[in-house]
C-alpha cells in the first residue's frame, strides 16, 4: 500500500482525456447494448512500482468461499468474483440486471406486498467460468501471491512452478464491455488445459462459446467466452475450449440480459439477443491483444481513481511487510493504528464503486457480486437506509459520475412507483393506508426491485429518504440538468404527503401541527405509531429540499408556497423528560429496543441536517440527540456502525467516529461481523453465520471522509473530527462540499496547513475551522488557497 495514493490532478486526467477514455468513463450506457468501438490510448496509462496502492495475499479463494475470499471485478454492469487459484481459476459473473420475479402487484392479506424470490425477485448470478490448468495445483507451486490494484482495477497473482513463473491478470473493461484473463510466464513454460464457461439456472449449452436462456419472467439472457494464445494451440472441443503449449492464454467474457429501464415496455427489450450480443463483443475484443485491452481499461478507470488522493499518515515497517489479512488481524489485536491500510480502506470502497455502479442498475444489498443464486433478502434494494448509504461516499469522494446509476434507477422506476401508490397505497388492510381517504404522488415499500415492483411493507417515509438523497447530489454537483430530471419525483414525493399528513393539537396546548399517519420507525417499532421522528424529519428536509428547487427552476411556485406553509406546522421531536433522549417516536416513552441497529430517530442528525452542534441547533435537542446515540452503543452491524460514526462525526467527537471505524476493520471469523478475508464487510445474521452485505463497503469510507470535512450550502468546516491516529500528517484531495466546490486539505500536528477550495458551481461559502471563519466568493472554475488558521 502506497502511503501518498497519486494526486488527481489537471494534467493527469486531460491526459487520460486525449485518449477518449475520459469520456467513456464519464458516461454510460443504459443496458446491454451494442456500442462503438472505444479510442485506445495513444500512450501507456499503466502505473509501475510505488505508484501503485495494492492490496494482497499469500493464498488464493476457497471456491466454497468465494463471498469471503474471491477478489471483485467489475465495469459498473458486468462484475466477478475470482479464485486466483494457481490451477483452477473460478469466475463467478454477474450482470446487474440479472434478476427473477416482476410488478409483485397483488397483495398480500394484510396489504403488503409479497417478498419471495418467485414474485418479487432476486438478484443472480449469470454465469461461471473456469479456466482449469491440471498441472499447476497448488500443492505444486511455491512463491503464490495475488493483489488488487487498487490504483488500476487489476487483479493479479503469480507463482512460481519448476523453476517457471507464471503470472496472471484479471480486470473488468468498461470501453470493451468484457471481463479479460491474461496469463503470461517467464522462463520457458507452457499452459495446457481448458476453459468452461456455463450458466447457473440449468442451462445446458450447445457449444462451448455461448450459451443463452430465459427466466421464468421472460428476462432473457446470455454469455460468451473467447480464448486465444501464442505458441501453441486452441480450439472448441465439445463443450470446453481446450488449449495446449501455449507461452500465454488470453480468455474474453462478456454477457448480459435483455433489461431496459423502460417501464412502459415492462424494462425489457424485446429485439435483443443477448447471447449474441456476448459473442460479438468478445470477438471484437479479441481483435486486440491482452496488453491493448489492458491499457484501454486502465486510462478508463483512471480517471475516475485519480478524482481523489488521500493520505491519513504513514504506517510501520513491520505493517507494510504483512499480507492484507495477517495486517487485519494485527491491527485489531495489537490496537495500533495503521493509517495506510485505513486509507486503503477507504480506496477500496471506491474501487468497489467504480466497479458497480456505471451505466446499469445501482448497487443493491450485495453491490454486484454474488456466490450463489440465494443471497439474503433477495440482494434486493433497500429503501430505508440500505441504498441511501451505498451512495453517501459517492459526491463525497470524488465519484459523482457512479451516481447517475442510483438517479437513472429512481426516474426509470417512478411510472411504476407512481401506479403501484394510487391503485394499492390506500387499500383498507394496509395499516399505513392514508386516514384522510386521499392519495396522491408516489411511495415505495421497504424494498424494490429492477422491474418497477415493491416487496415486503410499504415504506411511506421511503419517497422522501430517496428524493433528499438525489437532491444532495445537486447541491454537491450544481447541475441544473440533474436537478431537472429529479423534479417529478420530489413534487411527486410532496403530493403524496400533503395528501397524507394529519393534523393534531398538541396535548394541553391550542397549538395545531402536521404529523405522519401511522407508520413504523424502521425496522425498530412499534407497527402502529403516528407522528413518528423518521417521516417527521425526512419530509421537513424534502419539503425544504423542493422548495429550493422550485426557486431554482422557476416553477411551480404557487405549490411550493403550499408546501412551504405546510413545513412550518411540521411537528419537530423534542427531548423526552423520561429518558433525556430525543423522542424517536411522539412519545416521551422509550418503544423499542435501546441498542437497535438502526438509528431512524437520528435522521436529522445525519444523513439530515437540522440539528448540528454549532448554536444553530438548541443545546437540548443536541444533548438529546447525543444522549440517544450513546444509548445505541458502539457495537452493531458493519452498516449501523458507519452510520453511528458519521452520526458521532457530525458531533464532532473524532474518537467515538474511530472507534467504529476500527470496529468495521476488525477480520470476521466464523461469519462475525467484521471485514472477510477479501475486505468485504460480513453481517453476522446468527451465531456461526455471517453473509455480505455491502452498505458498510461504502459507509464506512462516507464516515472517513465526513471526519475530514463537514459541509453544507454556503458552509465548509475543515477537520471537524479529525482522530488522534491520523493527526500528525495527512492529505486529502478532491473532497467535495455541498454547495459546489471541491477541496484539497493538508494537515500537520492536528491542525490544516493548507486548503484549497475549487468552485464546481459554487460562488460563495464559509470555511470554519476552530471557531474562525473565513469567507470565500469564487467564479465557476476558480479557486483559493487558504493558509494560516491560527486563531
Amino acid at each position: 500500500m502506497n502511503p501518498r495514493s497519486p494526486d488527481p490532478s489537471r494534467r493527469t486526467l486531460l491526459s487520460l482525456a486525449t485518449t477518449g477514455s475520459l469520456a467513456a468513463a464519464l458516461g454510460g450506457l443504459p443496458a446491454f447494448t451494442a456500442s462503438a468501438a472505444p479510442q485506445r490510448p495513444a500512450t501507456s496509462p499503466l502505473l509501475t512500482g510505488s505508484a501503485r496502492n495494492e492490496l494482497w495475499w499469500q493464498a488464493p479463494g476457497d471456491e466454497g468461499s468465494l463471498i469471503e475470499q474471491g477478489l471483485p471485478v467489475g465495469n459498473g454492469r458486468l462484475g466477478a468474483l475470482a479464485s486466483n487459484d494457481p490451477g483452477r481459476e473460478l469466475l463467478l459473473i454477474t450482470d446487474a440486471t440479472m434478476w427473477t420475479g416482476g410488478l409483485n402487484d397483488t397483495l398480500d392479506a394484510d396489504g403488503q406486498f409479497p417478498y419471495g424470490r418467485a414474485d418479487f425477485g432476486s438478484f443472480t448470478l449469470l454465469a461461471g467460468l473456469t479456466v482449469d490448468i491440471p498441472d499447476h495445483d497448488l500443492s505444486a507451486v511455491s512463491g503464490y501471491r495475488r493483489t488488487l490494484d487498487l490504483s488500476q482495477g487489476l487483479v493479479t497473482s503469480s507463482y512460481v512452478r519448476s523453476g517457471v513463473t507464471y503470472s496472471r491478470q484479471i480486470f473488468a473493461s468498461r470501453p470493451d464491455d468484457v471481463i479479460v484473463l491474461h496469463f503470461t510466464q517467464s522462463g520457458g513454460g507452457r499452459y495446457t488445459g481448458s476453459v468452461t464457461l456455463g450458466g447457473t439456472h440449468g442451462e445446458k449449452p450447445s457449444h462451448a462459446e455461448s450459451f443463452g436462456a430465459s427466466l421464468a419472467n421472460g428476462l432473457r439472457y446470455g454469455a460468451a467466452v473467447k480464448a486465444y494464445g501464442t505458441g501453441g494451440k486452441v480450439a472448441v472441443n465439445g463443450t470446453r475450449i481446450d488449449f495446449s503449449g501455449c507461452r500465454n492464454l488470453t480468455v474474453v467474457v462478456s454477457g448480459g440480459t435483455n433489461y431496459a429501464p423502460d417501464a412502459a415496455a415492462n424494462y425489457r427489450n424485446p429485439s435483443l439477443d443477448p447471447e449474441q450480443l456476448a459473442r460479438t463483443k468478445v470477438r471484437n475484443a479479441a481483435r486486440h491483444s491482452a496488453d491493448t485491452l489492458l491499457r484501454t481499461h486502465v486510462a478508463d478507470y483512471r480517471a475516475l481513481y485519480e478524482q481523489l488522493g488521500l493520505s491519513l499518515g504513514t504506517s510501520t515497517a513491520a505493517q507494510r511487510e504483512l499480507d492484507t489479512w495477517e495486517r487485519l488481524k494485527a491491527r485489531a489485536r495489537d490496537g495500533a493504528p495503521d493509517p495506510e491500510l485505513e486509507a486503503a480502506y477507504l480506496q477500496f470502497g471506491r474501487y468497489l464503486m467504480i466497479s458497480g455502479s456505471r451505466g446499469s442498475l445501482p448497487l443493491n444489498l450485495q453491490g454486484l457480486w454474488l456466490d450463489g443464486n440465494d443471497p439474503d433478502w433477495m440482494g434486493d434494494y433497500h429503501t430505508d437506509i440500505n441504498i441511501q448509504m451505498n451512495y453517501w461516499m459517492a459526491d463525497r469522494a470524488g465519484l459523482s459520475q457512479c451516481f447517475d446509476a442510483f438517479t437513472d434507477y429512481c426516474l426509470d422506476q417512478l411510472p411504476s412507483w407512481t401506479d403501484l401508490t394510487q391503485r394499492l397505497f390506500n387499500d383498507p388492510r394496509n395499516r399505513y393506508r392514508n386516514s384522510t381517504g386521499k392519495i396522491a404522488g408516489w411511495t415505495v415499500a421497504i424494498s424494490t426491485n429492477p422491474h418497477g415492483g415493491n416487496g415486503w411493507w410499504w415504506h411511506p417515509a421511503g419517497n422522501a429518504w430517496l428524493s433528499n438523497s438525489l437532491y444532495e447530489h445537486y447541491e454537491y454537483t450544481q447541475s441544473r440538468e440533474h436537478l431537472t430530471k429529479i423534479y417529478p419525483l420530489l413534487k411527486g414525493a410532496c403530493e403524496f404527503w400533503e395528501a397524507r399528513l394529519l393534523t393534531t393539537t398538541l396535548p394541553g396546548t391550542s397549538t395545531e401541527v402536521l404529523i405522519a399517519d401511522s407508520d413504523w420507525s424502521p425496522e425498530h417499532g412499534p407497527l402502529d405509531a403516528k407522528g413518528i421522528t423518521y417521516a417527521q424529519e425526512l419530509v421537513w428536509a424534502l419539503f425544504g429540499n423542493f422548495c429550493a428547487a422550485s426557486a431554482e427552476l422557476k416553477k411551480d411556485t404557487g405549490y411550493a408556497d403550499t408546501i412551504a406553509g405546510l413545513r412550518r406546522k411540521l411537528y419537530l421531536p423534542q427531548v423526552s423528560p423520561k429518558t433525556g433522549w430525543l423522542e424517536e417516536w411522539m412519545s416521551p416513552d422509550n418503544l423499542g429496543e435501546t441498542t437497535h441497529r438502526h438509528l431512524s430517530g437520528l435522521v436529522g442528525l445525519f444523513p439530515g441536517d437540522r440539528i448540528r452542534p454549532d448554536g444553530s441547533t438548541p443545546k437540548n435537542i443536541v444533548d438529546g440527540a447525543t444522549a440517544q446515540l450513546t444509548a445505541r452503543g458502539m457495537e452493531s452491524f458493519g452498516w449501523a456502525n458507519a452510520w453511528r460514526s458519521l452520526c458521532w462525526a457530525r458531533l464532532k467527537n473524532a474518537e467515538n467516529a474511530y472507534r467504529l471505524i476500527v470496529n468495521n476493520l476488525r477480520p470476521s471469523t466464523g461469519g462475525s461481523n467484521g471485514t472477510a478475508f477479501n475486505l468485504f464487510d460480513i453481517y453476522e445474521v446468527e451465531q456461526g453465520r455471517g453473509i455480505f452485505q455491502i452498505d458498510a463497503n461504502f459507509g464506512t469510507p462516507a464516515a472517513m471522509i465526513e471526519m475530514l470535512l463537514y459541509s453544507r450550502p454556503g458552509h465548509l468546516e475543515l477537520l471537524p473530527a479529525l482522530p488522534d491516529a491520523w493527526a500528525a500528517s495527512g492529505h486529502v484531495t478532491g473532497v467535495a462540499a455541498r454547495g459546489g466546490f471541491v477541496v484539497d486539505l493538508d494537515w500537520r500536528d492536528g491542525k490544516p496547513t493548507s486548503a484549497r477550495i475549487r468552485s464546481v458551481g459554487g460562488r460563495t461559502t464559509t470555511v470554519a475551522y476552530a471557531g474562525v471563519h473565513r469567507t470565500v466568493t469564487l467564479e465557476p472554475g476558480e479557486s483559493v488557497t487558504l493558509r494560516d488558521f491560527a486563531r
